[in-house]
């Protein structure tokens, strides 16, 4: 997901995903992506884990905006307690920082905002929303968020099938590891990579 930047750059949101009652496709079945690889998951396992616990990560700079963004942590996901349906992201917004308009072509989303004040833009719809809204976009939706308060936003969100994590994972680096610039091929490739999972819409 790509971040409006703010003051110090980057933002992020959070989602989970979910099938109800039957497997949910992977970015290869829905994008030339590769599929998560077999050796990189796990068997389901139970986890509790605190607000900062799970696969910190941190949003790397792209064209026209180098610097890091805004870390955001990886909690549940095929390689973060094996699950093959629930994906879940957690991550605040910078005041003046925002999330780019993109859609998920395959996927259902859930945001909820558990802190600031956002203006979101979902399909025709526009609010002002704050600490406790919900926003459901559907498939195919363009959505786009910005932190129009003096605070951070905490975010969740939810969506009905994997495969953001995956573009998530390619689009940063590991908290505390270098965090390098994609260059304009790496961020085009990437951009190609995961339609299946996320399109941009063209400033």
């Amino acid at each position: 997901m790509r971040f409006v930047p703010a003051v110090l750059p980057g933002a992020l949101a959070i989602l989970v995903c979910s099938c109800a009652s039957k497997p949910c496709p992977t970015v290869s079945q829905t994008s030339n992506a590769p599929a998560v690889q077999a050796t990189n998951t796990v068997a389901a396992t139970p986890l509790i884990l605190e607000k900062d616990e799970g696969e910190r990560r941190a949003v790397r700079g792209w064209p026209g905006h180098p610097d890091p963004g805004e870390t955001f942590i990886l909690k549940i996901d095929p390689k973060n307690g094996g699950s093959q349906h629930l994906v879940f992201i957690s991550a605040d917004i910078r005041p003046g920082g925002g999330i780019d308009a993109h859609r998920h072509p395959h996927a259902d989303e859930i945001l909820y905002f558990t802190s600031g004040t956002a203006r979101v833009h979902v399909g025709d719809l526009v609010r002002d929303v704050h600490a406790g809204s919900t926003v459901f976009i559907p498939a195919g939706t363009w959505i786009s968020v910005s932190n129009i308060g003096p605070d951070p936003i905490s975010s969740v969100a939810i969506f009905s099938a994997p495969g953001f994590e995956q573009f998530m994972r390619a689009a940063s680096a590991r908290e505390g590891e270098p965090n390098v610039p994609l260059s304009k091929t790496e961020n085009d490739e990437l951009m190609k990579d995961y339609t299946g999972a996320v399109i941009y819409k063209e400033p």
